[in-house]
């Protein structure tokens, strides 16, 4: 018989949930092909938690993940100007110190960090190919939109995209126009970007990797 698994994640904004959730339900689908046994990803849902100090946070959607029958609760949290490491130094490694000594029946203790850098919109610039579909500028080039650059070197990707949907609606005629903005992709993009572009982010492979260890600590791979 199969092992059921249910997973659970936290995000910082309502549009992180839309781009998010297809994404990690993708990755855990995959990465259960690598198990030694017949794993089965029943469910991803948002736990939504009154949002404090990271840890105080975090402890709260652990304790709720696991009064809902989570498995595994992914934790979403951006880089901003800082590094992966920075964030699991200060803000991962403090709340798994708190939570590790807690009861195994009161919190969900498989965490696993999702931490794009910059912000979530990187990710979303990962299918450059994909973006400009979306953003109908199939016919422009990656310069003329701004999008040359890899994803993860940009200050701010999301007002990279923001100016990508300018460009693109800007030679428009006012009757062509459709008046897209950035949350308009948020829920698209999610559903339809690739694990194989987005693997070409660091930030992601760190996810990815995560989540296999996440699967090693359940005893599922080897």
């Amino acid at each position: 018989m199969p092992i059921q698994l249910y997973i659970g994640f936290t995000v910082e904004g309502t549009t992180d949930t839309q781009f998010l959730t297809q994404i990690l339900q993708n990755v855990f689908e995959d990465i259960a092909f690598e198990c030694r046994t017949d794993v089965v990803i029943e469910d991803v849902r948002p736990v939504h938690v009154h949002k404090t100090e990271f840890t105080e946070t975090m402890l709260r959607a652990s304790k709720q993940a696991s009064e809902c029958g989570i498995t595994v609760l992914c934790i979403h949290a951006d880089s901003d100007a800082g590094s992966i490491e920075t964030v699991m130094k200060f803000k991962f490694s403090p709340f798994m110190a708190v939570l590790n000594p807690l009861s195994d029946d009161d919190y969900c203790k498989a965490i696993v960090p999702v931490i794009p850098i910059r912000m979530t919109e990187a990710w979303m610039m990962a299918d450059k190919t994909l973006l400009k579909t979306k953003i109908d500028a199939q016919e422009k080039n990656d310069i003329e939109l701004g999008l040359q650059r890899a994803p993860e070197s940009y200050a701010d990707p999301k007002q990279a995209i923001i100016e990508a949907i300018r460009i693109a609606q800007a030679e428009k005629t006012k009757r062509r126009r459709n008046e897209l903005t950035i949350n308009d992709l948020y829920d698209e993009m999610g559903q339809s970007i690739s694990l194989l572009r987005l693997r070409d982010l660091s930030s992601f492979r760190h996810f990815e990797e995560c989540v296999r260890s996440v699967f090693r600590s359940l005893g599922y791979i080897e």
